[in-house]
């Protein structure tokens, strides 16, 4: 009989690629991968990866099973799902996943202040930039921010939030020594290989043919502060810090609206519920700073 564990790891390396890939997503190290792959291999009497130097690549009895394997997954999330839809006790875990910049800019506070009122749930943060997937039960609840409702996944429940803008920001002594010599070109700070966005430029600023690039966000945050140039930011990040002002003759640009979503069984869990309910409040508050309706700063 085959066991659905084996099954798991061998549905994260063809997923993954790699048995390390594999190994972070399921939270185990590389030996128990390679043990699992190999218990299936031995029951099915079947080679189901290809090593190569690029990775782990599907063979043909590999292919042949992941129709299946898949079937069997979605079975067992639905059935986790509809006994944690059962469960109303307020303690247990409560995975949320949410954008690394939303995480660390602007809902923290509020996360630290629901752990406080509820000690008994052990919430986990994942904050990613690429999002997880709510169907297969890598999260119990997602802050997401959304273009279009139509593009989620019908099984998935949202409580509609604010819309978010960004704009330009530079940091405050940048400004006031560009306007010494208003001539002077002053450089974009883009993260990794992004362009100059269309909706950033056409201020008063000049922009300089040469960018100052960055990879990681915190970095891209210190360069801004510290007076390398100017770049786009979520209003939630640019006009809560004091350090920064808005460009001059920039205009805000709408990156999307914030959903809250859960997904099937899961939202009628006691905890999620508390945590849905919330939220929603907490979000209201921050209206004026998603929409960068704040008042201005003096320069």
């Amino acid at each position: 009989m085959v066991d659905w564990d084996d099954i798991r790891h061998f549905l994260a390396v063809g997923r993954g690629g790699s048995i390390r890939a594999a190994s972070e997503r399921l939270g185990v190290n590389h030996s128990t991968v390679l043990r699992r792959v190999a218990q299936l291999e031995k029951r099915l009497g079947a080679q189901v990866f290809e090593k190569l130097p690029s990775g782990y690549r599907l063979t043909e009895a590999g292919e042949d099973i992941l129709a299946m394997a898949e079937q069997m997954e979605a079975s067992a999330n639905q059935l986790e799902a509809r006994i944690l839809g059962r469960d109303q006790n307020v303690g247990g875990l409560l995975r949320v996943t949410i954008a690394p910049a939303l995480a660390s800019h602007l809902l923290m506070p509020d996360f630290a202040e629901f752990a406080r009122l509820y000690p008994e749930i052990e919430m986990g943060i994942h904050s990613y930039d690429d999002p997880v997937n709510l169907t297969n039960r890598q999260a119990d609840v997602a802050l997401r921010v959304v273009y279009e409702r139509s593009s989620l996944p019908l099984n998935l429940h949202g409580l509609r939030g604010p819309e978010l803008f960004s704009g330009v920001y530079m940091s405050r002594e940048l400004l006031a020594t560009w306007r010494l010599e208003p001539a002077k070109r002053v450089r974009w700070v883009v993260k990794e290989f992004d362009g100059i966005p269309d909706w950033g430029q056409g201020g008063e600023v000049p922009i300089a043919e040469v960018p100052f690039r960055t990879v990681e966000a915190g970095a891209h945050i210190a360069a801004l502060r510290n007076g390398i140039g100017m770049t786009g930011l979520p209003c939630f990040v640019g006009d809560a810090d004091p350090l920064l002002v808005r460009v001059p003759g920039t205009r805000l640009h709408a990156n999307g609206r914030l959903w809250l979503l859960t997904q099937g069984e899961t939202r009628k869990t006691k905890r999620v519920q508390l945590f849905t309910k919330f939220m929603s409040g907490k979000l209201v508050g921050h209206v004026p700073l998603l929409e960068g309706r704040l008042p201005a700063k003096a320069v």
